[in-house]
C-alpha cells in the first residue's frame, strides 16, 4: 500500500481482499466473535498508510468490509480518531443474504449469504464526501467501476463505459498477476518483485494499464491478457451493473508497460444477482505415505490392502480418496527424488471418523506395512472444511445501501434495465495451411492462466502469434483437451473462443468437486491446471515452433 501511495500520482487506491476460501474463514471468524468478519489485514495498514492517502488526497476504495462492513467503518473511524486524522468514513452495504435466508429461498445450515453487488454504491459514498470506502462483497470490479461512476458521473444507461471499467477492474483485481506474477512467460521479465498494476480510466470507458515508473515485473499484451481470461468463460462477463462484452476487447501497446484497453462492448445486465453461499461440509483429514525405491505401485496396493482391514468396525469415513504421485526418479541421487507420495484424503461429517482412528491406523501400519514405511507428517486430527456453492436472487429484493459517514443511508436501485445475456459462438479462423510438424509442449506456442469458481475449473490460453491462433482454434479442442487433461475425461467442458484476445477459454465443470475448502485434489484452485495443460505434447506445426 505504501509503494502505491508514494510510487507515483493516484487518484483512488483500490483493495480486494476478498476470495471464496476467504468468504468462509471470516464467517468462521463471525461465528467465534460476531464483531468481527472483516479483514483485520485492512486495519493494520490503515495504520501506517492512511495519513500518508489523506496527506495525497488519494480515495481508498476496498472490499475488506467481508461480512461486517459496518464494524470496519467504525474501527476506522476510531483508528483516525486515535491518529489524529481527518478521515470521513463511509461503508456499502445489503449483500448480506443470511438474516433474510428463509425469506429468499436459501438453503439451511449456511454460514454465509452473500449477493455480489455493483459499483453504484460505492459511486454514492464518493460521492457524499468519503475518503474510505469499505464494501462487503461486491463484484472485484465494483472497486473499479465505482470511482468510475463518481469521476466521470456515468448512469446506467452508459452501458459501454461501464463495460470498460469492469474490464479495467478485472485486470486490476489480483493485483501483481497483471504485472507478470503467475506469468506463463516469466522468464522474459524480471519478476523478483513485480509492482502493482494500475488503471488510468477514461471517460468512455477506456482504459491504459501501467504500473508505477521503477516498479518490476511488466505490463505487456501477455500480462493483461492472461488476466483477461483468469476466472472468465465466454464472450459474456455477466456482472450487476452491465454485462461485459469480451469479445469486443481489444489491446494496443502504448510503449513499455502501458497496454489500452478500448472497444468494450456493454449490455444490460441480467435480472437476477449471484450470491456466493458458504457452509460447512463435513470434516476432513489426510495422510501422506511416502514410498521409496522400487515396486512403487506394489508398494501403494499394499498400504491400501492393509488400511482397508486397519480401520475397526463402524468407523470407516463416508469418503476416502486415494492419490499416487509418480515424484520417484530411477537410480535417483537423493532420497526424495527416489520417492513417490501416496495421499489419503478422509471426508465424513462426523469429526470422529477421520480423527484418532484414522491417523491410528496408518501409524499402526508402520512395522508391518511396506519397506521403507514413513508419512510426511504425523497424522493429525482433521479439521471441518468449508462448501462455496452458488445461488442467483431477483436484484429488485436486494436493498443495496450506500451508508455515508455522516450516517445517511443512500438506497440504491436495482438497474431500470436488465436482459438474459445470449452468447455468441465466435467463428474459427482459418486454419494453418498442411506442413511438417513436430510432437513438443502446448507451451512453446501458447500461454495459459487458470483458476477456480467454486467447483469448477476456469482455463485459458492464448497464442502468441496469429498462425499460432490459427493452429490453437482449430487442434485444441474439447475432445483434445479431455485427452491431456485425463481428471476432465468424464466431466461437462465448455469450450469458448475470444479472437481478439487470440484465446480458448475452456470451464470444466465440477474438477474441483465442492470448492477450494473441499480440498477435493491435489490443487484445490485448479491454480496450476494450465501448466500442466502447457506442458502436455501436441503435434505442432513447426513453423511455429
Amino acid at each position: 500500500m505504501r509503494e502505491m501511495l508514494t510510487g507515483g500520482p493516484l487518484d483512488v487506491l483500490t483493495g480486494d481482499y476478498l476470495a471464496e476460501l476467504t468468504m468462509l474463514i471470516l464467517a468462521r471468524d463471525r461465528l467465534k466473535d460476531p464483531s468481527l468478519g472483516y479483514a483485520r489485514t485492512f486495519l493494520r495498514q490503515m495504520e501506517e498508510c492512511l495519513g500518508l492517502a489523506r496527506e495525497r488526497d488519494v480515495k481508498i476504495v476496498v472490499n475488506a468490509g467481508g461480512l461486517n462492513p459496518a464494524r470496519l467503518a467504525e474501527e476506522l473511524r476510531a483508528l483516525a480518531g486515535r491518529l489524529g486524522i481527518e478521515a470521513a468514513v463511509a461503508h456499502v452495504e445489503g449483500d448480506d443474504l443470511l438474516p433474510r435466508r428463509a425469506e429468499l429461498g436459501l438453503p439451511k445450515g449456511l454460514l454465509a449469504a452473500n449477493a455480489y453487488l455493483g459499483g453504484f454504491g460505492v459511486a454514492a459514498c464518493l460521492a457524499g464526501g468519503a475518503d474510505v470506502v469499505v464494501t462487503g462483497r461486491v463484484t472485484d470490479a465494483a472497486l473499479v467501476v465505482g470511482p468510475g461512476i463518481a469521476r466521470f458521473g456515468w448512469t446506467p444507461e452508459d452501458l459501454d463505459a461501464l463495460a470498460g471499467a469492469v474490464v479495467a477492474g478485472h485486470v486490476l483485481e489480483c493485483g501483481a498477476q497483471a504485472t507478470g506474477g503467475n506469468y506463463a512467460f516469466f522468464r522474459e521479465h524480471d519478476v523478483t518483485r513485480p509492482g502493482f498494476p494500475l488503471a488510468e480510466l477514461h471517460a468512455d470507458g477506456s482504459s491504459v494499464i501501467t504500473k508505477h515508473p521503477g516498479t518490476g515485473g511488466a505490463v505487456t499484451i501477455g500480462t493483461v491478457t492472461a488476466q483477461l481470461l483468469y476466472e472468465t468463460g465466454g464472450s459474456h462477463y455477466l456482472g450487476p451493473d452491465v454485462t461485459a462484452r469480451l469479445d469486443t476487447v481489444r489491446l494496443t501497446g502504448e510503449g513499455q508497460d502501458r497496454v489500452r484497453i478500448d472497444g468494450v462492448r456493454g449490455e444490460a445486465p441480467p435480472p437476477t444477482l449471484k450470491a456466493g453461499l458458504n457452509r460447512l461440509g463435513g470434516h476432513l483429514n489426510e495422510v501422506v505415505f511416502v514410498l521409496t525405491g522400487l515396486d512403487i505401485e506394489a508398494k501403494a496396493a499394499l498400504v491400501r490392502r492393509q488400511f482397508a482391514d486397519a480401520l475397526p468396525p463402524g468407523s470407516r469415513p463416508a469418503e476416502l480418496r486415494w492419490t499416487l504421485a509418480r515424484t520417484d526418479h530411477p537410480d535417483a541421487p537423493t532420497e526424495e527424488a527416489a520417492s513417490a507420495l501416496l495421499r489419503l484424503a478422509a471426508r465424513d461429517p462426523d469429526p470422529a471418523r477421520v480423527g484418532r482412528e484414522l491417523g491410528k491406523a496408518a501409524v499402526e501400519l508402520g512395522l508391518a506395512g511396506y519397506p521403507g514405511f514413513h508419512l510426511t507428517a504425523p497424522p493429525g486430527p482433521g479439521a471441518p472444511y468449508g462448501v462455496f456453492s452458488t445461488a442467483h436472487i431477483d436484484a429488485k429484493v436486494v436493498e443495496h445501501t450506500a451508508v455515508l459517514a455522516d450516517g445517511r443511508r443512500i438506497v440504491v436501485p436495482p438497474p431500470p434495465v436488465t436482459a438474459q445475456a445470449h452468447p455468441v459462438d465466435a467463428e474459427l479462423p482459418e486454419p494453418l495451411p498442411a506442413g511438417p510438424t513436430r510432437r513438443a509442449p502446448i507451451g512453446l506456442v501458447a500461454g495459459a492462466r487458470s483458476g477456480d469458481k467454486g467447483g469448477d475449473a476456469n482455463l485459458g490460453l492464448w497464442a502468441r502469434s496469429e498462425d499460432g491462433w490459427r493452429w490453437l482454434a482449430h487442434a485444441l479442442t474439447v475432445e483434445t483437451l479431455r485427452e491431456l487433461l485425463p481428471e476432465a475425461a468424464e466431466l461437462p467442458v465448455t469450450r469458448h473462443l475470444l479472437p481478439n484476445l487470440r484465446a480458448v477459454n475452456f470451464t470444466i465443470t465440477g474438477l474441483l468437486g465442492e470448492g477450494v475448502a473441499a480440498r477435493h485434489r491435489f490443487d484445490p484452485q485448479a491454480k496450476a491446471l494450465g501448466e500442466w495443460l502447457r506442458a502436455r505434447h501436441l503435434d505442432i506445426p513447426e513453423v511455429l515452433l
